[in-house]
């Protein structure tokens, strides 16, 4: 198994004080055909803002939570296969956007831990 991996440096700016809700919409675009050819299948993976691995397919086709970060470039190398693909490590955070595909506890976890740090922030007012 091989893939190809990009470490992609844009800063986004916060723009919220709370954190937004598991398929909040990302700032992630598609990628410059001079970088990667459009033939290969490129996938996002990074961090959302409850500190879950995200890996979310270039054009929005698939995507998925997962727990461990070698459990995301495994779902990307899997979905892709059976040609090699392109991994993009965003610098910043970014949201799954689409129908999760990866673990679905994972984001039952994440819901969850949205709605504590939620009740967290209340009783520190």
């Amino acid at each position: 198994m091989a893939a190809i991996a990009l470490q992609a440096v844009r800063h986004l700016p916060e723009t919220r004080t709370t954190a937004p809700d598991i398929g909040a919409g990302t700032a992630l675009k598609p990628l410059d055909p001079d970088v990667v050819s459009a033939a290969i299948p490129a996938f996002f993976i990074g961090h959302n803002h409850a500190g879950l691995w995200v890996a979310r397919e270039a054009n929005g086709r698939a995507g998925g939570l997962f727990l461990f970060k070698s459990s995301a470039m495994e779902f990307a190398n899997r979905w892709s296969a059976p040609v090699r693909c392109a991994l993009v490590f965003p610098a910043g955070t970014f949201e799954l956007d689409i129908d999760n595909q990866g673990n679905p506890l994972v984001a039952l976890a994440a819901r969850w831990l949205d709605g504590v740090k939620r009740h967290l922030a209340r009783l520190g007012r």
